[in-house]
């Protein structure tokens, strides 16, 4: 049985290697490895040791030529990382060795990515609002579309579903999408609130919880 820490019994540590803000940050599957995407263009993987006190490890993610605004890791490979970013490309790198082995070029600067919970297939939202799905194994897209309302976050569940954040005019609502065909499934909230900003399933393995939050300092779930 795992040994339990008061919450106010723990300590921080800050992690410098990038040059402008960070903007995402993810963990591996198996918790050993934290990564980061920046302004500076780069990503950076971080070798975590609960315990550890010296010199931190970390691997430089080099080849994008604008800012890293969204990563996830890979949810069966430990080694695995994806990023988005805004000079329209999105790239899986080897946390390993920093190499990029695959690329896609897409139509738009692109600020969401996310897995599906198999491995087999990225889900990438742009500026322009339009959603890509990739497949994995080729690093093609297989299917897009574009929304006339604009698209601020997505999100997985376990299963064949995703959620969106969409705002029009201050009318913001969280969408289940089919993977299939992108449309609508359930709408889980409306509000005038604010813009939805996020959404997060939560770690029920059925998707049936979401949080979110709003401009207005809003919080859902």
């Amino acid at each position: 049985m795992e040994e339990t820490i008061p919450f106010k019994n723990l300590h921080s540590r800050e992690y410098q290697g990038h040059k402008k803000k960070v903007h995402s940050v993810a963990w591996n599957c198996s918790g050993t490895k934290l990564a980061s995407g920046s302004v500076d263009q780069t990503a950076r993987v971080w070798q975590i040791e609960p315990h550890g006190h010296g010199k931190v490890k970390d691997v430089e993610l080099k080849g994008h030529t604008d800012s890293v605004d969204q990563l996830c890791s890979d949810p069966k490979h430990a080694d695995l990382i994806a990023t988005a970013s805004g000079d329209k490309t999105v790239r899986l790198w080897d946390a390993r060795s920093g190499k990029c082995s695959q690329q896609a070029e897409l139509s738009g600067e692109n600020i969401n990515i996310t897995y599906k919970p198999d491995g087999t297939h990225i889900a990438v939202g742009n500026r322009d609002d339009e959603l890509t799905i990739l497949d994995v194994r080729k690093f093609k897209p297989i299917h897009k579309r574009k929304f006339n309302y604009k698209v601020n976050e997505i999100a997985r569940n376990m299963a064949v579903e995703f959620a969106g954040c969409f705002s029009n005019v201050n009318l913001s609502t969280i969408q289940d999408l089919l993977d299939s065909s992108f449309e609508q499934n359930h709408t889980y909230m409306s509000s005038r609130e604010g813009n939805a900003l996020n959404s997060k399933y939560s770690k029920d393995v059925n998707g049936r919880l979401i949080f979110s939050f709003c401009t207005s300092a809003v919080a859902s779930l």
